[in-house]
């Protein structure tokens, strides 16, 4: 399913400062949020205030205006704005571009917003961009000492020491793009041409000195090595003259230089194909809905004074968002079966046809929606929930058929009831008019449509009630001899344990396709359990992988520019990287065995007719083939009905 997004004409604010300067997150832009079923793109920008940040975040919008731009010394942008527009490349996605405050408003003066106001933007976005005016020099790394300071306001596990540097961190942080506008120098090292990318590595390069000043200089510089992987660098000329800056609102393309707006182009076409989507930890993908309760979950832990904690901000959104994913499965399973099902079907087949292609769809809400469910806990719920939906819409239909086959009976049969009432059939000759016209209105009823699974139930509790109306009129044709009389009753016997038969077969029949459905429902659930968990595996190993490799790429950096030590000291993180990474590649199997394990012997609480995978036995009868032959009278009686007593039928293999 695509999934439901949003387009926004304009930007609202997400999170601003309440009346106390506390931060806040602004219910209607969640309410927004809550509104985008869709995997998103975040992209964030930060930046010195007056920077230029919001013009481009209104080309990634595709919009002339939109983010607030200004002319003047003031910064524009308070708090984190949002702006959602359909994603222009990847399908089924949502593009949230989040334009934060300028940093260092010398107005405003409160540093410690500012660095929550950056590590805000580092949690929620996919892509951070940090944007500044000239170029990437000793000045421009001190004033980005924001992210010198992310530990001290990030913490990735809860028992994790202040400041603690991990490359867990890579594991969460967005990829890195700077973009330098203003930009008037030559992209040359010694005389040879580099590119951007290039120009910005070597602003990150190391110093090998152990003073207190090369520790100072390096320190931005190696959280930024650190924490960020990929990183890219955009380099922009002037837009345009000074006094068209100042109205740069009312500009076209037209009216700026022509190099700039080919640099845009190249920084939005790049940010387009190269931003990914958000994720959590073990490659969860993050829905509009998903990234509202992560603002939330960050917010709170902020206005508490706490610092917020990513592993424990995924526990307590799991909590949420699987209960949610519940909810919005067995919304869906109603609504389509609402939709679908016309009381009463023809047969139990038709109704459980539709149960399975709906419930199929509602597990795949949940699956899709769900994480971190380790124990398997909601789906159970889910398995659960659906089963009661669906034994409630089994139950109406039972009546819709009784209530159904009553209303035909009653018609059908009128004329027969009438000459019971006016005594047509209390003469000689009586009994034989009396079973033809029977067996006439049965046949007729039994050739019509819309009766439902409950059609030979009914006729039979309806034919039982007349049979001491027969047997008066019987008695009373004086044209049959008495042993005709007796062979006479004798039929009547036999229709009557056929038509028992008949009903019996019925919600035989019935009892083994719900038996069917509850089999069906445990393997279609374990199925998608599957899957999900082989995917889950794969992003988990996609994920060490792409943290390995960043951190081997870093290591080899510093053997090249010199840092021995530092590069040996890396080793240690590296082999864990690695151990971690072969940990996950043998767990899945026994993980996923578990997991088999969990759901068979839970699901058989309230889906009683189930076989488990790898198990070979029913839950009433310890077997598949059901083998009562230690058994005996009164215990194998006891054992038979316990196997077919509804809903927990099996079971015509008993024997």
């Amino acid at each position: 399913m695509a999934g439901q997004t949003v387009s926004m004409k304009e930007p609202v604010c997400l999170i601003e400062n309440d009346s106390d300067g506390k931060l806040r997150v602004v219910r209607s832009a969640l309410d927004i949020l809550d509104q985008i079923d869709q995997h998103v793109v975040v992209v964030a920008v930060v930046g010195l205030y007056r920077t230029g940040k919001s013009y481009l975040m209104n080309k990634l919008a595709g919009e002339r205006k939109g983010f607030a731009l200004g002319a003047t010394i003031q910064s524009k942008t308070k708090g984190i704005w949002m702006w959602c527009v359909p994603h222009p490349e990847k399908r089924d996605h949502t593009l949230v571009l989040l334009d934060t405050e300028g940093l260092g408003d010398v107005e405003k003066g409160d540093e410690k917003n500012d660095n929550w106001i950056f590590s805000l933007a580092v949690l929620l976005s996919s892509t951070l961009v940090y944007n500044s005016l000239g170029t990437i020099d000793n000045n421009a790394l001190e004033k980005l000492h924001y992210v010198t300071e992310l530990t001290e306001h990030i913490k990735v596990k809860s028992n994790q020491r202040d400041g603690e540097e991990s490359s867990e961190y890579l594991r969460y942080f967005p990829s890195f793009v700077w973009t330098v506008r203003d930009f008037t120098l030559t992209l040359e090292v010694d005389g040879i041409p580099i590119t951007a990318n290039e120009y910005l590595e070597n602003a990150l390069k190391l110093k090998t000195g152990h003073s207190k000043k090369d520790q100072t200089y390096n320190l931005p510089r190696s959280c930024l090595r650190n924490y960020f992987s990929p990183r890219w660098c955009f380099v922009f000329e002037r837009p345009a003259s000074r006094d068209k800056m100042r109205r740069m609102e009312e500009l076209t393309d037209a009216d700026l230089e022509p190099s700039f707006v080919e640099q845009a182009k190249e920084f939005c076409d790049h940010v387009f194909k190269e931003a990914k989507t958000k994720t959590l930890k073990q490659g969860l993908k993050v829905t509009g809905r998903l990234l509202g309760n992560l603002a939330e979950t960050y917010v709170s832990a902020i206005r508490s004074g706490q610092i917020p904690c990513l592993d424990n901000a995924v526990l307590a959104l799991a909590q949420i968002e699987n209960s949610s994913a519940i909810e919005r499965a067995r919304a869906h399973y109603q609504r389509g079966m609402a939709d679908w099902v016309a009381y009463p079907t023809e047969t139990q087949e038709e109704l459980s046809e539709v149960h399975a292609v709906m419930e199929k769809e509602a597990v795949a809400i949940f699956i899709n929606s769900s994480f971190k469910d380790e124990d398997q806990k909601y789906q159970l719920e889910l398995m659960k929930v659906l089963q009661e939906e669906y034994e409630k819409i089994c139950e109406r239909n039972y009546k819709e058929s009784q209530k159904a086959c009553k209303s035909k009976i009653e018609w059908i049969f009128a004329p027969l009831e009438e000459q019971i009432r006016d005594g047509s059939y209390m003469t000689s000759g009586g009994y034989k008019k009396y079973c033809n016209d029977l067996k006439l209105a049965t046949s007729e009823y039994r050739s019509e449509g819309g009766r439902g699974v409950k059609a030979e139930e009914v006729l039979k509790e309806y034919l039982e009630r007349k049979a001491s109306i027969g047997q008066a009129i019987l008695s009373a044709d004086q044209s049959l001899s008495e042993a005709e009389q007796r062979a006479e009753a004798e039929k009547a016997k036999r229709e009557a344990s056929e038509r028992e038969n008949r009903a019996m077969e019925e919600q035989l029949e019935v009892q083994e396709k719900l038996r069917v459905d509850q089999q069906r429902t445990y393997e279609e659930n374990v199925n998608q359990l599957m899957e999900r968990m082989k995917r889950d595996s794969r992003n988990a190993i996609a994920e060490h992988d792409r943290v390995l490799q960043a951190r081997l790429r870093e290591q080899n950096d510093l053997l090249q520019q010199g840092f021995d030590d530092r590069a040996h000291q890396m080793q240690r993180e590296i082999d864990a990287l690695k151990g971690a990474k072969a940990e996950e590649e043998q767990k899945t199997p026994s993980f996923m065995s578990t997991a088999l394990d969990t759901v068979g012997t839970a699901a058989t609480l309230f889906l009683p007719g189930i076989i488990p995978k790898e198990r070979s036995s029913c839950a009433s009868c310890s077997s598949v083939v059901c083998n009562f032959s230690s058994l005996g009278g009164e215990d194998l009686d006891e054992a038979r009905g316990r196997c077919m007593k509804p809903p927990w039928p099996s079971y015509a293999a008993c024997s």
